[in-house]
């Protein structure tokens, strides 16, 4: 019997998880042959069709997530049509809840797996297995928990499957399953959540399994042996036992050579001891994703969020100032009790706190969550569509909700980027903070990738909003537009005065001379005059020629150095 299992991802850089573990506890399972198939959402069906028919698998699996289920679920309606004997399953969280309507709704889908699948896959399989020349009993399958499948016209769920042993479950990565030349690979560590957020799916597990450390360690010590650029642990809390959270760290410190890892962890929960240990942490090699959510006590009460808000932002600071880690927050918009100027206050605390990222997502009503559950009740309006984001509230309205959307973009354009830290600096000392961007009326788009237009379309609406700092916006944004890279011909309409500094060979090689480059490297060079000196702290105003000196790496032209001085 041949299983192919597959999913979409959303891009194709994700090397996915949940299909090697599956593969790794079928591996005892006799008479299966296993083929592991990932694609992305961004191909087309007609070509995605193709694949999955050549497959000519008996039994095909689905991993189904909010991002891929429409897609996943057109796929196996014309997969059946093809091959009317092909066994269909589909599993994963967008699947494991609401599954009597799933099935009742799409007749090609046989059968679907609720929850953790390893286990349940593994007696599924034999149970196959046992009845490949011969009708698949019910009996069989009724003595399979954690699945629910179709009986004539009846649809039969069967009991749900207890927690596996971490311990008892077999790595792919030791099996050799894992994709580990996509630039992201996801690894866990432990499954569940120490927190029951009314919003989240991990509210359905409010306890924490872990693996055994020593399976994490090799898990670790194989990726970055073999260098993948970006692993993501997928734990959902990761430092819920500081003392364990240290262990790992300090492992990956002893081995790690060139990979990065990104951990979701509760800022609240970090000891002294975790902030001293990070503070070994090698620059651009760990990055924190730290779900503020909201600031309002009473919204996050309304959810079941428990979290010292104080402590969090306390921490915050000191691993800014003690570490090289990479901050990450996030905020969900649309919260129990949280209007849209909650939001801003919200937005506000974490623009003060200066992480180097903001996320902010308006609140999706996930299936399985007790929010979801109680939307009728607390007047929430959402899309039936995935990814089930709320249309309006109680406390937001349709045209809010439309603002918030635009606040994400303009954070993600803007803070995000790092291309706009002097104009954000300024705005800063003018007492402008979150009203930056959720004043902006058009989301800001680069034009086909032109950073031109994107420096164009923020000096517009910046000097739209706050017209007495035009001048000075104007300067700044020019100063950061040279920071970004060599201007070259390029230049936004308000640096039309700006002209690129000629200079000989003889002289561009001199300078390369002075900065210590190899022999013969040239640079180029970008002279310009501002009101104010950005180089300094505070910007005093005061007339300042800045000479930006530019050398190409393999990212294209970055600044070397400023104000270099004449030959």
């Amino acid at each position: 019997m041949k299983l192919l299992l597959t999913t979409l991802h959303s891009r194709y850089s994700h090397a996915s998880l949940a299909l090697p573990a599956l593969a790794a506890s079928l591996a005892g399972v006799a008479g299966v042959a296993t083929v592991i198939r990932e694609y992305t959402v961004n191909e087309r069906p007609e070509p995605l069709l193709e694949r999955l028919v050549a497959a000519d698998a008996d039994v095909l699996a689905f991993s189904c997530h909010i991002w891929n289920i429409e897609l996943t679920l057109r796929l196996a309606a014309e997969l059946k049509l093809l091959r009317s004997s092909l066994f269909i399953i589909l599993g994963g969280p967008e699947v494991s809840f609401g599954c009597h309507a799933l099935l009742t709704a799409n007749p090609h889908i046989d059968l679907v797996v609720r929850g953790e699948g390893e286990i349940t896959m593994a007696e599924l399989l034999r149970a196959l297995v046992a009845s490949e020349h011969g009708a698949l009993a019910d009996d069989r399958l009724m003595a399979i928990d954690g699945i629910t499948f179709r009986s004539g016209d009846e649809i039969i769920s069967t009991p749900e499957r207890a927690p596996a042993r971490l311990a008892e479950l077999p790595s792919p990565f030791t099996a050799g399953l894992v994709d580990c030349s996509k630039p992201l690979v996801y690894l866990e560590t432990s499954r569940g959540c120490p927190f029951a957020c009314a919003f989240c799916l991990s509210s359905t597990e409010n306890s924490v399994r872990t693996f055994l450390e020593a399976r994490v360690e090799n898990d670790l010590l194989q990726l970055m042996q073999q260098g993948v650029a970006t692993i993501k642990l997928v734990d959902r809390t990761f430092n819920f036992d500081a003392e364990r959270a240290n262990r790992i760290w300090r492992f990956i410190f002893a081995h790690n050579r060139t990979s990065h890892f990104h951990f979701e962890i509760a800022a609240d929960l970090l000891t002294d001891a975790n902030i001293e240990l990070l503070a070994q942490a090698p620059p651009d090699t760990f990055r924190f994703e730290i779900g503020v959510q909201s600031t309002a006590v009473d919204t996050l009460a309304a959810v079941g969020r428990s979290s010292d808000l104080e402590r969090l932002f306390a921490n915050v600071r000191r691993l800014k100032e003690e570490t090289a880690v990479t901050l990450h927050l996030d905020l969900v918009a649309g919260l129990p009790g949280e209007d849209f100027a909650g939001f801003t206050a919200s937005l506000a605390g974490l623009l003060a706190a200066e992480p180097h990222h903001i996320q902010v997502e308006p609140l999706k009503m996930l299936k399985g969550t007790e929010l979801r559950r109680k939307a009728a009740e607390l007047g929430y309006c959402y899309s039936p569509f995935p990814p089930y984001r709320i249309l309006q509230s109680r406390w937001l309205s349709f045209e809010e909700i439309g603002r918030i959307e635009r606040c994400s973009q303009a954070l993600d354009e803007i803070y995000n980027s790092g291309r706009f830290g002097t104009t954000l600096a300024l705005l800063s000392t003018a007492g402008v903070g979150a009203d930056l961007f959720t004043r902006l009326q058009q989301p800001l788009r680069s034009g086909g990738g032109r950073l031109a237009a994107l420096f164009e379309q923020l000096a517009g609406a910046l000097t739209g909003l706050f017209p007495e700092l035009a001048t000075e916006l104007l300067d700044a944004l020019r100063f950061d537009y040279c920071l970004a890279g060599y201007p070259g011909s390029s230049l936004p309409s308000f640096m039309d005065n700006d002209r690129a500094a000629s200079a000989s060979p003889a002289t561009l090689q001199d300078i390369g001379a002075r900065l210590g480059l190899p022999r013969g490297e040239r640079v180029r060079v970008f002279a310009a005059r501002f009101m104010r000196d950005f180089t300094q702290k505070g910007f005093p105003p005061a007339a300042t020629a800045i000479t930006f000196v530019y050398r190409r790496d393999g990212q294209g032209e970055k600044v070397l150095c400023l104000a270099v001085p004449e030959a």
